[in-house]
């Protein structure tokens, strides 16, 4: 048992990866789709504002949905889709269509993220879900930064046919995974829809989604201007920007397995303390930003506890709804590109008005509102379990 629980994890671990270096590994090689459709850089972007846009609105409506199939079944219909539309995007003759095959499977991008989640802490003990989580995780932080280099070196070494052939080959090789050794996973207690949106009248629960919002925009309002960060005030070069953002997608794994252990031993201790922590990394990075071999070992630290964050997040979603697990994950996922998309804007309007060295202050923002609503949600928590002991 222990075996076969282990598998599906990796399996899973793979498939989100799958998903999500289909999202985020088109970033390494807008300029070449650019170039190809004959449209601005952008434009081209559309393929990523677009796909956050598509994942942020289904988030809360598309695991609801399909909450009550059969999981394995659901997945194979969600990783078909991505292989179909990578397809289409490799043969696409036009930047419409190419458009079109990207926003599809983001509709149903939630669907299999919040069911891997769902599916790994169901297949271990309660007091191991926190684990089991994390080392799913690992595929969503290694699609979010290790795709993107991958796509890029494949699209300059061969082609932009090639790079993107690669998402397809990678969700192909999950579905044959899946169809071999995934267990058929049919849902023994079926929650109604009303009683899963029912999760949405707690105020824990919407204090949980304006904390993931501000804990992620609180990453994501500094990761994203990171490689600019770099160039301007550190003065790299872009071989070396390269290697400092593979170290941070490297920390940021390190990071999931260490929040496993966090999160099953001192859950509300690593929750409350997240905000100082990475504050204090931001410090480090706006004193010493000038400085490559500094700048280097707190990226290293920064992408640690950026991989904590991610699933402080989905533990905060989850606790607030154990009673609606899919419903909870969806919303979770909603919810982090609601903050990256609210992070990455604000990044920028401070990058515009003061320069490129205060990013770090957005960080800061973000990261007192999110401690704020940590604060308020705890405080809701306790007074709801003393009221319920009455």
């Amino acid at each position: 048992m222990a075996k076969r629980n282990r598998l599906l994890i990796l399996i899973l671990t793979i498939g989100v990866f799958g998903i999500l270096n289909t999202e985020m590994g088109v970033i390494g090689i807008l300029p070449s789709i650019a170039e190809h459709f004959d449209v601005s850089i952008t434009r081209a972007g559309w393929l990523v504002s677009l796909f956050a846009i598509a994942v942020a609105v289904s988030g809360p409506t598309m695991p609801l949905l399909f909450s009550g199939m059969n999981r394995k079944k659901v997945m194979l219909l969600v990783l078909g889709v991505f292989v179909a539309g990578n397809v289409v995007s490799i043969i696409a003759p036009n930047f419409t269509v190419a458009l079109i095959a990207r926003v599809v499977p983001a509709i149903f991008h939630p669907v299999y993220c919040s069911l891997a989640f769902t599916a790994a802490a169901a297949s271990v003990s309660k007091e191991e879900a926190s684990k089991a989580v994390s080392k799913v995780f690992i595929g969503v932080s290694a699609g979010m930064v290790i795709g993107v280099p991958i796509a890029s070196f494949m699209a300059s070494a061969a082609s932009l046919q090639m790079a993107m052939a690669f998402f397809a080959v990678v969700n192909m090789a999950v579905i044959v995974a899946t169809l071999l050794f995934v267990p058929s996973m049919p849902v023994e207690e079926r929650i109604s829809y009303g009683a899963q949106v029912s999760v949405l009248r707690r105020s824990t629960t919407w204090l949980s989604i304006a904390a993931v919002i501000f804990l992620n925009g609180a990453v994501f309002g500094v990761y994203s201007y990171l490689a600019e960060y770099l160039k301007t005030v550190t003065t790299m070069s872009s071989s070396a920007v390269s290697v400092v953002l593979f170290i941070f997608g490297g920390a940021n794994i390190i990071g999931n397995v260490v929040a496993g252990k966090l999160l099953t031993d001192r859950a509300i201790q690593s929750v409350v303390s997240f905000p100082f922590v990475l504050g204090a990394a931001y410090i480090l990075l706006f004193l010493f930003g000038q400085f490559s071999i500094p700048v280097a070992v707190i990226t290293f630290i920064w992408g640690i506890i950026a991989g904590i964050g991610g699933n402080i997040n989905q533990y905060l979603m989850m606790s607030s709804a154990p009673d609606a697990p899919d419903f909870a994950n969806g919303m979770f996922i909603s919810s982090c590109n609601v903050g990256t998309t609210l992070g990455t804007a604000a990044g920028g309007l401070l990058i515009s008005g003061m320069g490129t060295p205060y990013v770090v202050f957005v960080g800061f923002l973000f990261l007192v509102l999110g401690f704020v609503t940590i604060l308020l949600r705890n405080v809701r928590a306790v007074t709801q379990t003393n009221l319920n002991s009455l």
